[in-house]
């Protein structure tokens, strides 16, 4: 009986520390209660007849646990725990163990296998000895590692897993739901909650096992032996002699001489004073009251120590003799007892002869107390006072009166494209400016008067027309598909005329670029129109082209035509050829500078600027954006605009940095072209928000000055089509105009 009281004792104690024991700290299930009570009428059995019961079955452990243990029907024997939290006046509770029996009433040998290690060793123990390699443990879900729990509690996850995702929390049962759960839940006492994953683990027969193993303070697994027979590796059948039989040393009874050498030596130096011991640090017995405090200055480095301020020192009033000008007459003492208690001094001097007549000070406890309840009460912190008005901390910009003229009104609407107008151009003498849409024509306007000149019909959705920068060479650059069209206007005096009916002929129709490889460009005869024209066919679709200021050189864009997506053609040669350059992403446009041999390439995420005479990467402007739309440059060739499908603006000062020196957030969706103006300080942007936005951006010649960058107009009046609005917006060369394109199909003319 005796026996089984201590073993009821120990699984009681498993019960309450197998969790810690397994996951380092994890909790039960919550379910309301410390421990549950598992014993109801019909499955449990009362505490008596569990005696019995295992008296009983004592005497057949050690044969039959191992057969029990490998048995897999559905009638084996489990431990269960059970215990009663009892109300009163002491805390104590009550742990009541309980065998569940199955349905033939018979007794499990299991805890008979667990008491004595001298079974045989079961097929789980067996496995697991040999199963010692680390490949068998299964990875843990929750992949933080060694961060504790507590950073997660106000987060709604507790983690990442293998991949990166968050684990998220689960919502925690309600205790009273918990409870009635677990009460009719057999094996609630084989969970576990591990907080670490945020999962319920249910104990298995082996694992409990281990763990009442573990709290006797046995090894794991039973065939474990923790007193094995001594071997004597030196002992062998026919030894006569020992290994050894010399004689003890002499010098293991004597002590050493060296030892007294060193310890004489060290005395000598003690008493010459050659060694000196550190004295231990002694406090003062008496500090200055009035003195800073002698632990202030180690705090002092501390940026949170606030040292609390000092009172006010004891003057001349305060003394046991003062003068008698601090000594106030009876009239001024009464004058006292009419004043407010908040005026009223709370000090009145007085005269003694010597200081043992001077009596204790009335108020000595009230003023400590107040003292004291100053320091813990008050609040003490550093504060820099600065007298800074708001007004001044804004940008002092000039007002928008000052900055006239710029275009602010809708003057004119060119209406007559049935599709949405991807793209427009103005002619070098701002007399005609061209259309091209997606209906695949392209239309010549008169932009004083919105007459149509003529109409072009390229039959494929046009992608970018262009004008040739000189005045002389009215030449219109038309990107439809996978041709570049060089299209003679008809405008210009004979003169101009013969000399573009001698650029645009092709004496024999073939390919340019190197005859070894694949041609890059066909340079094609087209007489479909009624003037000359030349096509550029290229092998994938073109989006940009723009020209050189010299009117000879143009670049086009081919954003899946990868080393060759950039390509510059030649117009008096006939000739093609791809820049020398690796292009580091997706193109999306290309630039000349103004007045310089610089290239300027945009991809995706970085500008890069290079030098086309010696073939050398200058600058890499970082942007920051999450893709680049389109770019502009300064005619001074110094300052670049970029704009983003972000809606965002930014700024680029090529001397002062390769990051943006301003950024504007001005549009709500994607920025689809940007704008300077070639002698006014203006430039624009257009976005599908409907609206372009108007800005003054003045450079200035002195390096010590930064740009001034004034927000002026924004521009309304395109209907959105299809998700987009205006898809592209230029400047007119000499006025202060802007003119816009939409998706509605209409050209608008903004004027001042």
């Amino acid at each position: 009986m005796k026996k089984h009281e201590e073993e009821e004792k120990v699984y009681e104690e498993g019960a309450r520390s197998y969790p810690e024991a397994l996951n380092g700290g994890g909790s039960p299930v919550d379910s309301g209660s410390d421990y549950e009570d598992y014993s109801d009428d019909g499955d449990s059995e009362d505490y008596g007849s569990w005696e019995e019961d295992a008296e009983s079955g004592e005497e057949g452990a050690t044969g039959s646990g191992s057969d029990q243990d490998e048995s897999e029907d559905g009638n084996s024997e489990e431990f269960e725990l059970s215990e009663e939290t009892q109300s009163g006046e002491s805390d104590s509770q009550e742990h009541k163990g309980s065998v569940k029996t199955n349905n033939k009433g018979k007794l499990s040998n299991d805890h008979a296998q667990i008491d004595d290690g001298e079974s045989e060793i079961s097929e789980s123990d067996r496995r697991a000895e040999e199963s010692d390699s680390s490949e068998d443990e299964v990875p843990s879900r929750n992949t933080i590692g060694d961060v504790p729990l507590e950073w997660y509690r106000d987060e709604g996850h507790i983690g990442y897993d293998v991949k990166g995702k968050k684990i998220k929390k689960k919502e925690r049962q309600d205790k009273l739901d918990a409870f009635l759960a677990s009460a009719d839940d057999s094996k609630n006492w084989r969970k576990i909650h591990d907080e670490y994953n945020d999962e319920v683990v249910e104990l298995t027969k082996d694992e409990t096992r281990l763990i009442r193993r573990l709290l006797k303070g046995k090894a794991p697994h039973s065939g474990f032996d923790p007193y094995p027979d001594y071997v004597d590796f030196f002992k062998w059948d026919d030894a006569k002699h020992p290994l050894s039989n010399a004689p003890e040393p002499k010098r293991r009874f004597i002590p050493s001489k060296w030892e007294a050498k060193k310890v004489a030596k060290y005395v000598r130096a003690l008493r010459e004073g050659l060694i000196k011991l550190d004295k231990p640090k002694e406090e003062p017995r008496f500090y200055n009251l009035w003195g800073d405090d002698p632990n202030s200055k180690d705090r002092a480095g501390h940026l949170a120590y606030i040292p609390a301020p000092k009172p006010k020192l004891p003057g001349h009033e305060e003394s046991y003799n003062p003068s008698l000008e601090y000594i106030p007459t009876q009239e001024e003492i009464n004058s006292y007892q009419l004043m407010y208690e908040e005026d009223r001094p709370k000090f009145i001097p007085r005269r003694y002869t010597s200081l043992k007549s001077v009596p204790a000070y009335e108020n000595a406890v009230n003023d400590s107390f107040e003292r004291c309840m100053d320091l813990y009460m008050s609040y003490r912190a550093w504060k820099k006072r600065l007298n800074i008005d708001p007004e001044s901390l804004k940008p002092k910009l000039p007002s928008r009166k000052d900055l006239k003229p710029y275009p602010v009104t809708c003057y004119l609407e060119y209406r007559g494209h049935e599709g949405a107008v991807v793209s427009i151009s103005t002619e070098a003498s701002g007399q005609w400016i061209a259309s091209g849409s997606a209906d695949g024509t392209v239309r010549i306007w008169e932009v004083e008067t919105g007459r149509c000149r003529g109409v072009w019909t390229i039959g494929e959705p046009v992608l970018c027309v262009s004008w040739n920068p000189l005045s002389e060479l009215p030449i219109l650059a038309i990107a439809a598909g996978q041709d570049v069209l060089l299209i003679n206007t008809g405008m210009g005096n004979e003169e101009d005329q013969e000399k573009i009916k001698e650029l645009l002929q092709v004496e024999i129709s073939g390919t340019a670029g190197d005859s070894d490889e694949q041609p890059l460009v066909s340079w094609l005869q087209d007489d479909r129109h009624k003037h000359e024209a030349i096509i550029l066919r290229h092998f994938k679709t073109v989006t940009s082209v723009e020209w050189h200021r010299k009117g000879d050189y143009l670049s086009t864009v081919t954003p899946a035509g990868e080393s060759r997506a950039i390509l510059i053609h030649q117009l008096s040669k006939k000739i093609t050829q791809k820049i020398p350059f690796k292009l580091h992403g997706l193109p999306v446009s290309s630039v000349f500078h103004p007045s310089r041999s610089i290239f300027f390439v945009s991809t995706k995420k970085n500008i890069r600027v290079y030098d086309l005479l010696k073939h050398k990467l200058i600058k890499k402007l970082e942007t920051g954006l999450r893709e680049v739309s389109s770019i502009a440059i300064h005619p001074q060739g110094d300052n670049v605009i970029v704009g983003s499908r972000e809606g965002k603006l930014c700024w680029f000062d090529m001397d002062l940095s390769s990051q943006p020196y301003k950024t504007l957030q001005c549009h709500s969706k994607d920025i689809t072209n940007v704008a300077f103006h070639r002698s006014y300080p203006l430039f624009a942007s257009c976005s599908d928000d409907c609206t372009a936005y108007v800005f003054h951006g003045m450079v200035y010649s002195d390096f010590n000055q930064n740009p001034l960058i004034v927000p002026l107009e924004i521009l309304r009046g395109h209907v959105n089509s299809n998700g987009r609005g205006v898809l592209d917006c230029k400047f007119h060369p000499r006025q202060p105009w802007l003119f816009t394109a939409g998706a509605d199909s209409v050209v608008r003319l903004y004027c001042h």
